[in-house]
């Protein structure tokens, strides 16, 4: 291991860290390194043979490959991440927050030898580590708690009983889990021997760990959690809070702070029960105690996070810390550097969570290649971002691409600045989030504050499957001809006189057709020289003058409106991004293979994945709806139903089999 230095100090003997090993990938293991590079450490990064060539990889001082890209494989693998802490004389790992975080062997591990984890103690993160476990720590020392069941057997006979017996509804909640993994609420009791399978699976393929525990279900609740920070000296403080509330599928998309349903009184109530919930089990270094805030304004303990926070930007915003860096310094045995009454907590903060995933589909995960990456600076604009353009969004890893983060004097100057930095992104190639994450922004409830962590379901689910409208697409597709036009221009070396797309009769317009979702739109022009064109999206003639064509940005004239647009080509596929839409074409080729056609009745792969699960086979009977198999992708698993009624006429998979997005899984044919 490293030389570790000591520091004269008063307050206690400490060492001085000098390279840190950070055992995560993506935008964690980047915002780590750039606290590493501020405080003048050496980075380490470990890496699997998928995020080979992943920008955290190339970031770290030195890297070091671990295995194949499966985590069981690589990220999860404590004894080759110790050999690579060994190998590169590295002082101390940091486990960023997912993976080995919260694991209180991999801390033991650590200390065996002589690395510093930079964390809680082991003892610390096993008293959290089980939710049945913590639930009762914290209600012997005073924390309110959700009424629930939390006892030992997990025959699902029994867990369906107490379920009944707490009475619906009632969350099913994997006892080591978390980011809402493992987790399933059921509303009545025909629900429930599917969703205890199911949130078993899930904890024991996210967690290794397929314990439950039984919740009561709060109608309308309030997602509220307190940053709270501990040092080995007996010192522990609160941070204030965070608002969580805007979730998908139990997981946080939106947080910030201050929440609009706190006032001082309930701030310092809240604060003061973490602080309790930390001191209990002698709590040091960075964690989070989240609540359940009731609409009656009561609050129950829902959990202690024992790690850092995907969402600590916000905190970081608004009180000045870095919270990297407090949690480097603790490790190397600091006191803390503030006093609870020093904690500044001034204007507001929010940040949204980027995912490659499609809400139309429910927010499936998506991945594949990222064609293009641009979010130009701003005031009060911050992205830890872990990809860049080029980069692969892997099946194997949860698919968040970054977070931004925006802030100001109050929460209306932080929430303009994010929906003018969402509104600019552009990021191209895989399906996200971006739009819908600007609905929520826009919705007038959440302007208001009115939030809980049904606000999704009951004010968009609606809107979820909503495309484009039909104005953008034709827009965007004028610009993806004229585009394509401009490039084959620049390319031509043959007579470089003649315009592109000449032909003998010159009257006739060239034409191209582009696929949108499932839909096509044509686009027809004819270029009348020196950069202007007569272009037609149906019946409608429109004048259109190419002002400037400087790759990747288009600026088009259309009368006396000159408007821009970043253009980014891969192959048949051409993305078109302005502020006021984002859209994907693909060039429709001029002569279809027929035999690409999929045929009616079947169900393929709506992303890359696992089948876990196939629940049918060839001649069986079944109905619109039934479930047919599950498969596992990103850490979350997938029903494929039935299209229709009818009986099962091919099945092309099995359970464990490995298949591509879009892949022919099985056919119904009619009844």
């Amino acid at each position: 291991m490293g030389r570790l230095s000591p520091l004269g100090s008063k307050r206690a003997l400490t060492t001085t860290i000098q390279k840190i090993l950070v055992a995560n990938r993506g935008e964690i293991a980047r915002r780590i390194m750039r606290t590493c590079r501020k405080m003048g450490i050496a980075t380490v990064a470990v890496y699997s043979e998928a995020d080979a060539d992943m920008p955290f990889v190339a970031e770290a001082d030195e890297a070091i490959l671990l295995g194949p890209a499966p985590s069981t494989e690589s990220y999860l693998r404590i004894d080759k991440i110790l050999e690579a802490a060994a190998l590169t004389n590295s002082d101390a790992i940091h486990p960023g927050y997912g993976f080995l975080a919260e694991n209180a062997a991999f801390a033991e591990a650590c200390g065996d030898a002589g690395v510093i984890f930079i964390g809680p103690t082991p003892d610390a993160i096993r008293s959290m580590g089980s939710k049945r476990e913590a639930k009762a720590l914290v209600e012997k020392a005073g924390v309110p708690v959700i009424p629930g069941y939390d006892g030992s057997s997990q025959d699902p006979k029994v867990l369906a009983k107490e379920a009944i017996k707490v009475g619906f509804p009632v969350l099913l909640k994997a006892s080591a889990g978390g980011g809402g993994k493992g987790m399933k609420l059921v509303r009545e009791e025909a629900g429930l021997p599917d969703a205890i399978a199911s949130a078993a699976r899930e904890g024991q393929s996210s967690f290794g760990d397929g314990t439950l525990l039984v919740e009561k279900y709060i109608d309308d609740p309030r997602h509220v959690e307190i940053q709270i920070l501990g040092d080995s000296h007996g010192n522990l403080i609160h941070l204030n809070e965070r608002e969580c509330s805007i979730q998908r599928r139990h997981q946080k998309i939106i947080e910030e702070t201050p929440s609009t349903a706190l006032d001082t009184a309930l701030r310092n109530e809240m604060g003061e029960a973490a602080v309790l919930c930390g001191k209990t089990i002698g709590y040091q270094n960075a964690g989070t105690v989240e609540f359940i805030l009731a609409p009656d304004r009561s609050f129950y303990f829902l959990e202690v996070n024992t790690r850092l926070q995907v969402e600590h930007p916000v905190t970081e915003h608004v009180t000045g810390l870095d919270l990297v860096e407090e949690q480097i310094l603790i490790a190397q045995g600091e006191a803390l550097r503030i006093s609870q009454e020093a904690v500044r907590f001034e204007g507001a903060a929010i940040e949204v969570r980027l995912y490659a995933e499609d809400p139309a589909a429910g927010f499936l995960p998506q991945s594949g290649k990222v064609v293009d990456w641009d979010l130009p600076p701003a005031e009060g604009l911050r992205v830890d971002s872990g990809v860049e353009a080029g980069s692969e969004v892997s099946i194997h890893y949860d698919p968040m691409l970054a977070k931004i983060i925006t802030s100001g004097e109050n929460r209306p100057v932080a929430l303009q600045r994010m929906r003018r930095a969402l509104r600019s992104l552009s990021v191209q190639g895989v399906t996200t989030n971006r739009e819908f994450l600007l609905r929520v922004l826009d919705h007038p409830a959440f302007i208001a504050g009115e939030i809980d962590t049904h606000f999704i379901d009951r004010h968009l689910q609606d809107e979820l499957g909503e495309g484009p409208a039909e104005s953008d697409e034709q827009r965007a597709a004028i610009a993806a001809a004229l585009a394509q036009q401009q490039q084959r221009d620049r390319e031509r070396v043959l007579v470089p006189s003649v315009p592109s797309g000449w032909r003998n009769n010159y009257h006739t317009p060239q034409s191209v057709e582009f696929a949108v979702g499932d839909h096509e739109v044509r686009v027809d022009y004819r270029h009348l020289g020196d950069d202007r064109f007569s272009v037609w999206t149906g019946e409608d003639e429109r004048g259109v003058r190419v002002a400037s064509w400087e790759p990747p940005e288009l600026t088009l004239e259309e009368g006396t409106h000159r408007w821009r647009a970043r253009i980014s080509f891969d192959g048949d596929r051409t993305y078109v991004h302005t502020p006021d839409f984002s859209i994907g074409l693909r060039r429709m080729p001029r002569f279809p293979d027929k035999s690409q056609a999929i045929p009616a009745g079947a169900c393929i792969a709506p992303m890359p994945g696992k089948v876990v699960e196939l629940r049918v086979a060839e001649g069986d009977t079944v109905q619109a709806g039934q479930v047919l198999l599950i498969m596992e992708a990103m850490k979350m698993e997938h029903s494929v139903t039935a299209p229709q009624d009818g009986t099962v006429s091919q099945v092309t998979v099995g359970a464990g089999d490995q298949v591509d997005a879009d892949a022919l899984l099985i056919v119904v044919a009619d009844a």
